[in-house]
């Protein structure tokens, strides 16, 4: 299976692509701002011009500003279905219920009643839509 391009990402590529998608758009100074030990604003900009070489981010100047404002190429949708089958296949063994039961684990993690909730009625929901 061919590796996706986010998995050629380096540390500082994959904190600046979650600061995108969290923000959903942002100039070089704010992704400079919420990235750990704060790189200088060049090698911000050179980070973000390799995301745009990638294909992974685009950058627009809107009309009349100084600077171009950075967002993600991607839905964060998208993004999400491609981590999470890699996830899947490298992890689970291409198992949903193997993933399922690892978030379930008590002992990783405490889910929320209204978390177990959604849950279920995503289940209910999947089970239905399977009867014939």
């Amino acid at each position: 299976m061919p590796k996706a391009i986010t998995d050629t990402l380096s540390k500082k590529e994959r904190q600046a692509m979650e600061i995108l998608y969290r923000l959903g758009e942002a100039t070089a100074v704010q992704v400079q701002a919420e990235l750990p030990e704060s790189p200088n604003y060049s090698a911000v900009r050179a980070l973000l011009g390799v995301l745009v070489e990638k294909n992974l981010a685009k950058a627009v100047k809107p009309e009349g500003a100084r600077h171009y404002v950075y967002s993600p190429q991607e839905p964060i949708h998208k993004a999400r279905r491609g981590a999470l089958r890699r996830l899947l296949t490298t992890f689970f063994d291409d198992s949903p219920s193997e993933l399922v039961a690892n978030l379930l684990d008590p002992s990783e993690r405490k889910m929320s009643v209204a978390e177990i909730e959604r849950l279920q009625a995503l289940i209910d929901a999947q089970r239905s839509a399977r009867k014939p």
